[in-house]
């Protein structure tokens, strides 16, 4: 230790006690160890939450798990396996079939159609964080009751679509405009409305903004405002502090999918907007928080915009359990369009 501190050419050190000068070369040498195994921890947890796995059971939500289990899942990793479709696409109704729509960089993505009562017009619905296609049946169902037809899509890693990992909303973006692609070139509808959940919502935005997707409406329900806001809400229902977890884990989760994560932000997306568009939100929602929220319908320019709160609802859709008001606000927004 005496080797390494007699170099030392500063004159705060030149004139502080050894015993004192190796005490603070201990506490920077514990500093640096903490912040590598930071950034370790960082990177692992960072990659279990985007790359899927097989035959592995999946880590409870945060806020079912004991202080014990959680510092476990810290240590061990979260385990996310790959999303999977166990309900019959017979359950979404008569003349519904699948079909596989091609992302321009090779990634394919699995989906269900089903004809409504009007094919002239159609909603396409995008899932959320490690769900699948089958998670928007009950939204999908009420559209079809409206006589709306409807597009279901698996994200890329997710149910029948290629690949295994997520980027929250990120390139799925891309899977978001080439399933409206897709629809111009072979449902042929006169109108197109697009609804996301969460993940989804921001990867709809996201096509809006930056992949040319053109539609004629926008339903969008718990979306979250920023990636920082998303995986702080996430730190907080582990009671770990937001900062700088947070920050570590948008960084190295960016870093690993090639991606800047930090700019993956839904109230950027939303300036893009030019369409009618409807927000649904839980006054509960723990995991995209109603104010945050309310800055993404801000961000929308123009007037044909509307705000729904459901009270003591969480990071869910409405429609659970708020059917009436729900599909009310439904068929009152697509009369607007």
């Amino acid at each position: 230790m005496n080797i390494l501190t007699k170099d030392l050419q500063m004159p705060f050190f030149k004139n502080t006690p050894g015993r004192f000068r190796r005490v603070i070369l201990l506490f920077l040498c514990l500093m640096m160890a903490g912040f590598v195994a930071l950034n370790i921890l960082a990177y692992r947890q960072a990659r279990s939450m985007m790359y899927f796995t097989t035959g592995t059971e999946r880590t409870p939500e945060a806020e079912r798990l004991s202080f014990v289990q959680k510092i476990k899942v810290l240590w061990n990793e979260v385990s996310i396996p790959r999303p999977t479709t166990s309900v019959d696409i017979s359950q979404l109704g008569m003349g519904s079939r699948g079909v596989t729509i091609a992302v321009t960089n090779g990634i394919t993505l699995g989906a269900w159609y089903c004809p409504g009562a009007n094919t002239n017009q159609l909603v396409i619905l995008f899932h959320g964080y490690c769900g699948e296609k089958s998670g928007t049946l009950p939204m999908a169902q009420a559209f079809l009751k409206m006589g709306m037809s409807v597009l279901l899509v698996d994200f890329r890693g997710s149910g029948e679509s290629s690949a295994a990992y997520t980027t929250v909303g990120y390139d799925e973006g891309e899977d978001v405009a080439a399933a409206v692609r897709y629809a111009r070139a072979n449902l042929h509808p006169d109108k197109m409305i697009l609804y996301g959940i969460s993940m989804g919502a921001a990867a709809v935005l996201r096509a809006v903004h930056d992949c040319g997707a053109r539609v004629d409406g926008i339903i969008v329900e718990s979306v979250f405002d920023s990636m920082m806001h998303a995986v702080s809400n996430r730190m907080d229902a582990m009671n770990m502090p937001s900062f700088p977890c947070a920050e570590l884990l948008i960084f190295w989760g960016g870093w690993q999918a090639g991606f800047n994560g930090f700019r993956n932000n839904p109230v950027d997306y939303a300036t893009a907007v030019n369409v009618p568009i409807l927000f649904f939100h839980g006054t509960r929602d723990e995991r995209a928080r109603l104010e945050q929220a309310h800055r993404v319908f801000d961000a929308v320019p123009g007037k044909k915009k509307w705000f729904v709160e459901f009270t003591n609802v969480n990071h869910e859709s409405g429609l659970r359990l708020f059917q009436k008001k729900w599909t009310e606000a439904v068929q009152k927004f697509l009369d607007q369009i």
